[in-house]
């Protein structure tokens, strides 16, 4: 029986979008670097090599300087490095979203801690980009039309990990909540998703209450101990 950790890398490493892209956009898939590989096996391994059921965090899909850069949601090169004990390569530049998640992982009581019990990922595990800059899947009606299927698939794979059902927590709580709802509302994959405030949201616009957000976190987290 596989563990966690090979289910996982097994799933990323073989994301094909099963559709064509709208114009001008292109896909942003990390997983195709062998030093992304190599950093996202040894991050997997040293978190996931098990058969524990896990919570799942889920957010709108990777951007061009976290997940894009290191392969892992909400990981940046930096965090990579000095939360997770994964030395890297990679250009070691910081993405504000991973700053406050790491924030709140550090708060909740490390990596190890967290992970134990959570898993995080994406509506869409692949990203987007569109000249050049971050394309959220939703930005662009005939990417989120032609999407749907796709998001299907890579919920039901990651469920079969071994995901709680009871409860999502969206990162995220305008349109990649509404469309986690619909969707959730037909395929009945929770019974209750939780919305949290996007980092992003937090790190430009309301950084001085960061500590609020972060609480808000931890409260929705800890309800689960």
């Amino acid at each position: 029986m596989k563990t966690f950790a090979e289910n996982i890398t097994d799933f990323l490493f073989n994301l094909q979008l099963p559709f064509e892209l709208p114009n001008n956009i292109a896909v942003l898939d990390a997983h195709t670097n062998e030093a992304v590989r190599a950093a996202c096996t040894a991050f997997y391994t040293k978190f996931y090599s098990d058969h524990h059921q896990r919570y799942l965090l889920i957010g709108i899909n990777p951007g061009r300087f976290g997940g894009g850069v290191t392969g892992l949601p909400f990981t940046d090169p930096i965090r990579l490095q000095q939360d997770c004990g994964i030395e890297n390569s990679f250009q070691k530049k910081q993405e504000l979203s991973s700053v406050f998640i790491y924030n709140v992982i550090a708060a909740y009581g490390g990596a190890a801690a967290f992970y134990s019990r959570f898993y995080i990922s994406a509506v869409s595990p692949l990203g987007f980009v569109k000249h050049g800059k971050n394309l959220n899947y939703y930005d662009d009606k005939v990417l989120q039309q032609r999407i749907e299927p796709f998001v299907v698939t890579c919920m039901n794979r990651q469920l079969a990990f071994g995901l709680s059902r009871s409860v999502c927590f969206c990162i995220g709580e305008g349109e990649n909540l509404t469309y986690l709802q619909k969707l959730n509302a037909i395929h009945q994959w929770f019974d209750h998703i939780q919305p949290l405030s996007h980092p992003r949201f937090v790190m430009q616009y309301r950084l001085k209450t960061k500590d609020v957000y972060i609480q808000q976190y931890l409260d929705a987290l800890r309800q689960l101990t």
